[in-house]
């Protein structure tokens, strides 16, 4: 019998679950699942520690952190299709995964009595895939949300249980959105799962046609193009700070481009990417429009406001960003 053909038992016992995630995007849907009357968390996979900042301090994932804190059973394999025997001993009732960062395979998929659930970072079926936090910003979309979906083999592909919106103004940071929808999923994740386990929920396929793909970032992906639009570069600037950044090349040094007024510059006469003073404001010349720096930071220096740039630095302006 497949988990969606599985009907709802519900008993007086609490459910058994085995919560699977990593980043702080994932903290406020766990502490929520922590402080469910109803849950027992029998079990917390994360991904292994990592050399984290400059000087690369082996660090814990920030799930793992409040795991410990908590007293929870705490698995960090390098490879999760090798752990179904470990999965299948926990007797899980159920599995919820909040940006775990690795495939979970079918084997794993079907143990629960009540299947996988994932909590998505976009309204699905748009934006399915690793950078869906980026991809409203970058796309300048009025809105977003969080998909609670039962999760199938496929990327992102499973029926839909429930979704949350919401707006964007056009001026939220990469935090912003991080931050937002961190919370809405962490607010209707707990009501969505007794919902489902009551058999109050019939999920909803999703319509593939519809649907669109957001690849992994790399580094390569914030290397600003000025022939591009201000407008185009201003949301970049918003979707990809801190990571993977956005950046350009100046006389053989990168300059990262940390913040941008949000307010285009209307000015047209210089040649693309070069860096000119309006007034007071350092600017840069895009293919349609100009853009305002607010802060920056040139290879091997300290990040640095625009005045500061303009004090230290008279002679970059005039200069072309590659």
């Amino acid at each position: 019998m497949s988990t969606l053909e599985k009907k709802p038992n519900i008993t007086s016992q609490k459910v058994r679950l085995i919560f699977m995630g990593t980043p702080e995007f994932a903290l406020p849907g766990f502490s929520a699942l922590i402080d469910a009357s109803e849950i027992e968390i029998v079990g917390v996979f994360t991904q292994t520690d990592k050399p984290v900042g400059r000087k690369q301090i082996i660090s814990p994932p920030p799930v793992k952190e409040m795991a410990l804190k908590h007293g929870l059973r705490v698995f960090q394999p390098k490879k999760i299709n090798l752990e179904t025997e470990t999965i299948r001993a926990l007797k899980p009732d159920l599995i919820v995964v909040i940006a775990y960062g690795k495939i979970i395979p079918p084997a794993i998929l079907d143990i629960p009595t009540y299947g996988c659930v994932n909590v998505h970072a976009s309204l699905l079926p748009k934006y399915r895939g690793a950078a869906c936090l980026n991809a409203p910003i970058l796309n300048g979309d009025s809105e977003t949300g969080v998909t609670i979906m039962r999760m199938e083999t496929g990327l992102d592909t499973g029926p839909i249980l429930r979704q949350a919106k919401i707006k964007l103004n056009g001026r939220e940071s990469l935090k912003d959105v991080h931050d937002n929808l961190s919370a809405l999923g962490a607010e209707i994740l707990v009501p969505t799962l007794k919902d489902l386990l009551a058999g109050k929920i019939i999920p909803q396929a999703q319509n593939d046609s519809r649907a669109s793909y957001i690849k992994t970032l790399s580094k390569e992906n914030g290397r600003i193009d000025w022939n591009q639009s201000a407008s185009a570069i201003e949301r970049m600037v918003r979707a990809y700070n801190p990571w993977p950044g956005t950046s350009a090349v100046c006389q053989d040094r990168t300059i990262k481009i940390i913040a941008v007024e949000n307010e285009i510059l209307k000015v047209n006469g210089q040649p693309t990417g070069q860096i000119f003073r309006d007034g007071k404001r350092l600017a840069v010349q895009c293919g349609q429009d100009s853009l305002v720096i607010l802060k920056l930071q040139i290879e091997g220096k300290k990040a640095m406001t625009a005045e500061e740039f303009l004090n230290g630095n008279p002679g970059l302006v005039g200069k072309i960003l590659e």
